[in-house]
């Protein structure tokens, strides 16, 4: 047989004679080369590259995001937007094969039509003829937002919805995969389309059902369904385009929903089976069982016989024994383990300066407000060695070290009252303030031998944010007031309005005898000392805020941003001192006594009498209610589960503790300390890795994990102790730099602090409300009732607190566990049970 050239191009393998063909061989010569054109377009301001073809070459990035599948029982708008939107959608079925280009234009055509009113503002429905396609509109129940009518540009809308005009690339879209162990797929039978656009004022929702599988690109090949929402540019967090396509691309992403849509054949029955879907999902959902985060104060024992010879042994402080079983195994792991992490030294180093400062400053402001109340009989130098001996105490033998103990405003309030009882029925200070500290540590070792602290899981996040935010308020006060008496003592004073009168009338030349004389001008008006002042207290809070977020800007090095953030107290002290005490050094600024003379002299009980004793009782069972409670909330905020804590909780040996280390501070006449806020919180913080996480354009700090450990305390305390030999250095101190710091302290306690954030809603546009799950969960009223609820207990906390009266103070504990009453008992008569879970849920 004949082979031809031809057959044996086809068979390469059937004989060797292809070698002898002679056909030519392209050489390089022949081969051609593609060429292309780089031009730019002076619309676009783009260069472009251009083939020789005509075609133009552009770059596109793609992201593609987990979304989270609609929670239909816990967040609002599922069934709501359900509800809201079936009815008024608009829906097409067996739409004839078409590109996606033209099923879209048909879409926002047919939506344009529905807006255009008619006698007196409503919508209409006109015929609408698709090719091959029934075609229902429901007549819009969704409003009209009060009557403008919506501009809607269906040219800008199309350009929105694709990359551009020549990458027809869907801009936004939302679609489900199907994943096994060993792959995944995109499910190609639907597609969720979404888009925002600056010319319509409210959403709208289309459904399309292709008469055949189509194929509208690489990752949607057999397209049955198109989901089209179109959203204003601005919308509430909850109501924008991607919630809004999330919660139909839920339902739409079950195949038995899907085949019995295929087999619909109205619209009447196409809407009434995804309604009935809709409910059945809210139903399966709402009757799973969810487990919650453990109650930091519940105690889990996986161990039953262990749980049963503890309580064998110890029957009656059986709590305190479960406590030392968690943390006794990790006592020693505690001064170790941080040096095995990451970066452990330089975080120890870190915080401990971090602490030295954030404790020895606010020692001796309180120190001071102490000395001034009751006539130096607690000073400075005695606040300072309760601080070093009381922090050194608790790191050593607490349960729990990542608390921080010390004085606080509320202690110090309860100070000037005993003092002014005191004062009142002519008994000695020192004796008296020794009983209530005695009396105050009996009740708490009451309450930790019986382990009342489990109570405390009633005291849900809403109340210790409260008291949380009580107490920044208190720092701010404090600052405050400092700053008035200031002005007041040296701004506002007759001597400075006789100068400005001197001056003013000799700067006119006026020959009105001036009843000043030139002895009388030469006392100083020292108006330059208040600014100072305030210009070091504003200077203090500025820095230290500036360098605690120096970590968020792109300056520097990582490491060295997170180096000043972590030093933002120390440098920010160090440097307003220097300026106030250098620069400044002419101006005279107040300042503090550090007398380091009978630190240590124990109370004699020589005149204490049976009325005094029982008096002193009294006082002492609401100092106790005082610290308990405090306490407790520190421990609670820092064993949060957001903390990740690894190590276990121990509040009741950690109330043992302060009990005694209160006692032994009382009979010496010492501050009395507990568990801090916000110094707690902001210990955790200095020891943890965070990251910062983006969601829907909200920058989230999550804790990644916590270094646990007791050195931080154990040596920060150790140097305080050291500053009661540096008398000159402490001096050089200005006042001002103390409030600076409180404003710190308080400031920076706000981070993280959910009731604040509650707070700033009230004045928040709704569309740049942060993704939290309570948003999501809880209707907007029924968050600004109870963020306006917890703002009135706020509001009689801070009445309590600060109001002029000597008997207030006292009823300060009464009210807090009041609080908690008020947070089970009536509370969920005002709002829905539910709702107070997803708004006061630790997290």
């Amino acid at each position: 047989m004949h082979r031809t050239d031809s057959y044996f191009r086809r068979n390469p393998g059937g004989s060797s004679l292809r070698r002898f063909s002679f056909r030519r061989k392209p050489t390089k010569e022949f081969i051609p080369v593609p060429t292309s054109t780089w031009t730019f377009n002076d619309e676009s301001h783009e260069w472009q590259l251009l083939r020789e073809d005509g075609a133009h070459i552009q770059l596109v990035y793609n992201k593609t995001e987990h979304i989270p599948l609609k929670d239909f029982a816990a967040e609002i708008r599922g069934g709501k937007d359900i509800k809201e939107f079936i009815l008024s959608a608009l829906v097409l079925l067996d739409v004839q094969d078409t590109s996606i280009g033209d099923l879209l234009e048909m879409i926002l055509r047919q939506i344009k039509q529905t807006n255009i009113p008619h006698n007196g503002g409503g919508t209409t429905s006109p015929t609408l003829s698709v090719s091959n396609a029934t075609t229902t509109m429901i007549s819009n129940t969704v409003g009209s937002m009060s009557g403008h009518r919506e501009n809607l540009n269906v040219e800008e809308i199309k350009q929105a919805l694709f990359v551009n005009d020549r990458v027809r690339i869907l801009a936004k879209t939302l679609q489900a995969t199907t994943a096994t162990e060993t792959n995944w797929t995109y499910d190609q039978s639907w597609l969720a389309i979404m888009c925002t656009s600056p010319s319509i004022l409210k959403r709208h929702v289309a459904i399309a059902r292709l008469k055949n599988p189509c194929n509208l690109g690489r990752n949607c090949q057999e397209a049955r369904f198109i989901v089209f929402i179109l959203s204003p540019m601005k919308e509430k967090g909850t109501k924008n385009f991607l919630e809004t396509g999330r919660t139909f691309a839920t339902i739409f992403a079950d195949i038995e929903l899907r085949a019995k849509l295929l087999k619909a054949a109205t619209q009447q029955e196409f809407i009434s089976i995804i309604d009935k879907h809709t409910d059945h999902l809210m139903e399966q959902q709402t009757a799973v069982t969810r487990t919650s985060l453990p109650d930091p104060f519940d105690d889990i024992n996986t161990n039953a016989e262990t749980s049963k010879d503890q309580i064998y042994y110890c029957p009656l402080p059986s709590d305190i024994c479960l406590d030392l079983s968690r943390r006794l195994p990790h006592y020693f792991s505690d001064y170790y383990d941080i040096f095995k992490t990451d970066r452990g030294p330089q975080k120890v180093l870190s915080t401990a300066v971090f602490l030295y400062f954030a404790c020895l400053l606010p020692s001796i402001a309180f120190g001071v407000l102490n000395s001034q109340a009751t006539k130096n009989e607690i000073s400075v130098p005695k606040a300072i060695a309760s601080q070093c001996l009381g922090g050194i105490f608790f790191s050593i033998f607490a349960g729990q070290p990542l608390i921080v103990v010390m004085t606080t405003a509320p202690l110090t309030l309860y100070v000037k009252v005993i003092y002014a009882l005191c004062a009142m029925y002519q008994v000695d200070f020192r004796s008296t303030y020794a009983l209530v500290g005695l009396w105050n540590s009996f009740f708490l070792i009451l309450y930790a031998i019986f382990g009342v602290s489990k109570v405390m899981k009633w005291s849900t996040r809403s109340t210790e944010e409260i008291f949380a935010l009580f107490v920044s308020i208190a720092f701010v006060v404090d600052a405050s007031s400092h700053v008035y008496k200031n002005f007041s003592s040296t701004y506002s004073t007759v001597v400075c309005k006789q100068h400005d009168e001197y001056w003013g009338k000799r700067k006119h030349n006026t020959s009105t005898i001036i009843n000043v004389t030139e002895e009388f001008l030469q006392e100083p008006c020292s108006r330059d000392s208040s600014l100072l002042y305030l210009l070091l207290t504003l200077g203090t809070v500025w820095l230290g805020t500036f360098l605690y977020k120096f970590k968020q800007t792109p300056y520097l090095t990582s490491a060295k941003r997170e180096l000043l953030t972590d030093y933002a107290l120390p440098v920010s002290v160090i440097i307003m001192s220097l300026v106030g005490s250098i620069l400044f050094s002419q101006i005279k600024l107040p300042s503090f006594g550090v007398d380091s003379l009978h630190l240590f002299d124990m109370v004699q009980f020589k005149s204490v009498n049976m009325k005094q004793i029982i008096g002193t009782g009294v006082l002492g069972f609401s100092l106790s209610l005082l610290m308990f409670l405090d306490q407790n909330i520190a421990g609670a905020i820092v064993n949060s589960p957001a903390n990740k804590l690894k190590k276990g909780k121990a509040f009741h040996v950690d109330l043992f503790v302060i009990a005694i280390l209160n006692g032994w501070l009382s009979l010496f006449g010492l501050t009395w300390m507990h568990g801090a806020l916000p110094l707690s919180p902001l210990h955790v913080k200095a020891l943890a890795d965070t990251e910062e996480r983006v969601e829907q354009g909200h920058i989230q700090s999550v804790i990644v994990k916590v270094r646990e450990t007791r050195l931080t305390v154990l040596i920060s305390h150790i140097f305080i102790g050291m500053s009661l030999l540096m008398h000159r250095v402490l001096t050089q101190i200005p006042m001002p730099v103390l409030d600076g710091l409180f404003l710190y302290l308080a400031l920076t306690s706000l981070d993280g602090n959910q009731f604040f954030e509650r707070v700033t809603l009230f004045f928040t546009e709704q569309a740049a409300y942060p993704p939290n799950h309570y948003i999501r969960q809880v209707p907007q009223r029924k968050i600004h009732l109870f963020t306006f609820l917890q703002l009135i207990q706020l509001l009689i906390l801070c009445i309590l607190g600060f109001l002029p009266i000597l008997y207030t103070k006292l009823i300060l504990p009464i009210w807090l566990v009041f609080m908690v009453g008020f947070r089970y008992r009536i509370l969920p008569k005002i709002i829905a049970t539910k709702y107070l879970r997803a708004l006061d849920q630790r997290l």
